[in-house]
């Protein structure tokens, strides 16, 4: 690799590490860059996959104290995410593209919309209460079986439609809710990467760099967010979805 494309997928993985860690959607930054260098996609799209993950870790740390989660709750998503990551990754070694790019837009349109008006829908409060209702339950494991699916097919998104199924069930405090999203994610691309690193899929020379930057990305990206006002953090989902949204639609119809 030449010092100039180190440099790009160094900045690539910064930037997609920080954007996973505030909204979601970095894998529209690194997973371009890969291309743009000469890799394959599938191979691609696994690198990304790693190179995120390990961002998304990083991030972790600096949204620890405001994880705050009952065993009820998070089991049956926990399980859904490590089942539906195994999917997912299995349907991007052996299946096309093509029919989720035309299922992936109105996905991302609805996720963004049940992010926007969620809270209503659901009972209002900082994190998940102890007494959320079985049938609000069912419904999030099913909505994250969904996106975990998604998201170890190829991922890019994924913490927005996480976001849209907590703020369903009750969540409103965004720092909350992105420290359980940085966890479902985390077991989402854990099941992935493991899958793909098995398969000898991705790209180490090009990762590595990749990794390094999603490293740091991931965690300042967290930390500064949480310094933020929360309406500031929640207008940066909404129109980090929107362009997604559009983003897709574009790619799947135009």
């Amino acid at each position: 690799m030449t010092l100039q494309t180190i440099i790009f997928l160094f900045f690539a993985g910064t930037l997609g590490g920080a954007l996973n860690a505030v909204a979601g959607g970095g894998s529209f930054i690194a997973f371009p860059a890969l291309l743009f260098t000469g890799v394959a996609p599938i191979p691609a799209n696994a690198t990304n996959t790693v190179a995120l993950w390990v961002g998304v870790t990083a991030s972790g740390g600096a949204f620890r104290k405001h994880l705050d989660i009952s065993r009820r709750v998070m089991v049956p998503l926990a399980v859904t995410s490590v089942i539906g990551g195994i999917a997912g990754a299995y349907l991007l070694l052996h299946t096309p593209a093509q029919t989720f790019l035309r299922v992936l837009p109105w996905l991302m349109l609805g996720a963004t919309l049940l992010f926007v008006f969620g809270a209503r829908l659901g009972k209002s409060g900082s994190g998940i209460a102890d007494n959320i209702s079985t049938s609000a339950l069912v419904f999030a494991s099913v909505f994250e079986l969904i996106v975990s699916v998604y998201g170890g097919y190829f991922g890019g998104g994924v913490g927005i439609l996480n976001l849209a199924m907590l703020a369903v069930i009750g969540m409103t405090d965004i720092h909350a809710m992105n420290a359980l999203k940085v966890v479902l994610g985390g077991i989402i691309n854990g099941v992935a990467v493991i899958t793909f690193i098995a398969k000898g899929a991705v790209v180490w020379r090009e990762g590595t760099v990749m990794i390094i930057g999603a490293i740091l990305g991931g965690y300042l990206g967290a930390r500064y967010s949480l310094k933020m006002p929360q309406a500031w953090i929640r207008a940066f989902v909404i129109v980090v979805g929107i362009g997604m949204t559009a983003y897709f639609f574009w790619k799947a119809y135009m």
